[in-house]
């Protein structure tokens, strides 16, 4: 199957940018010391994802815009090349993870992260991300992390390291606006079942997301 993987890996090498792990996107100065919003069930989310992988023991990377929505039952996320083409859409529920690559058949599994690694060639942590584009996850040890510019790192229970390099802008017209995360890092490290991946999540300002 590695053969067949969605032509990210094509999209990537005509792209100079992809061949580090430096992100293009600038910093936002960081806000108060408040941490973020509570958590929210349904979000509608817009950015830029760079990740680095291992493919037959070398380093591959991609870039990818995407669109994020998720409800309390389900998320549905959509990839874009660099150009605007729709790469691929991955649906997950508590059944099932559906992925569709752009002209051919929807696969089904029911892990998400399985799924994404065969077809894509990396793994894309839906169920985490689902807390972390939020500034929220679950520690190492089971406790609740929420992220502020004060406390900006964390390593979840299944294995990741977070960090929030940077948060967006506060509005001047909207004081005492809580923290809102900019550009998301997370690693994981090869092990038993798994391949190590970095990811480099940059999101859209609330104003350019969207509705």
């Amino acid at each position: 199957m590695l053969k067949k993987l969605l032509p990210l890996t094509l999209v990537c090498l005509s792209l100079s940018a992809c061949s580090t792990l430096t992100s293009p996107f600038s910093s936002g100065a960081a806000p108060s010391g408040q941490t973020v919003a509570p958590y929210r069930d349904q979000v509608e989310l817009t950015g830029r994802l760079n990740v680095v992988y291992q493919k037959d023991d070398k380093p591959e990377s991609a870039t990818v815009n995407f669109n994020w929505q998720q409800t309390a039952q389900r998320t549905d996320v959509t990839l874009y090349s660099p150009v605007g083409s729709t790469l691929a859409t991955i649906a997950v529920t508590p059944q099932q993870a559906v992925l569709t690559q752009s002209g051919k058949a929807p696969r089904s599994a029911p892990d998400v992260d399985a799924l994404s690694a065969q077809l894509l060639g990396w793994s894309l942590p839906v169920s985490g991300l689902r807390d972390w584009l939020q500034g929220h996850a679950v520690g190492a040890d089971g406790k609740r992390f929420v992220a502020s510019p004060a406390n900006d790192s964390v390593t979840t229970k299944d294995g990741w390291r977070l960090r929030y390099v940077s948060w967006q802008d506060a509005s001047d017209n909207t004081p005492g606006a809580l923290p809102q995360p900019r550009r998301i890092d997370a690693e994981r490290n090869a092990r038993a079942q798994a391949d190590a991946v970095s990811l480099r999540i940059v999101l859209d300002a609330p104003s350019a997301q969207a509705q």
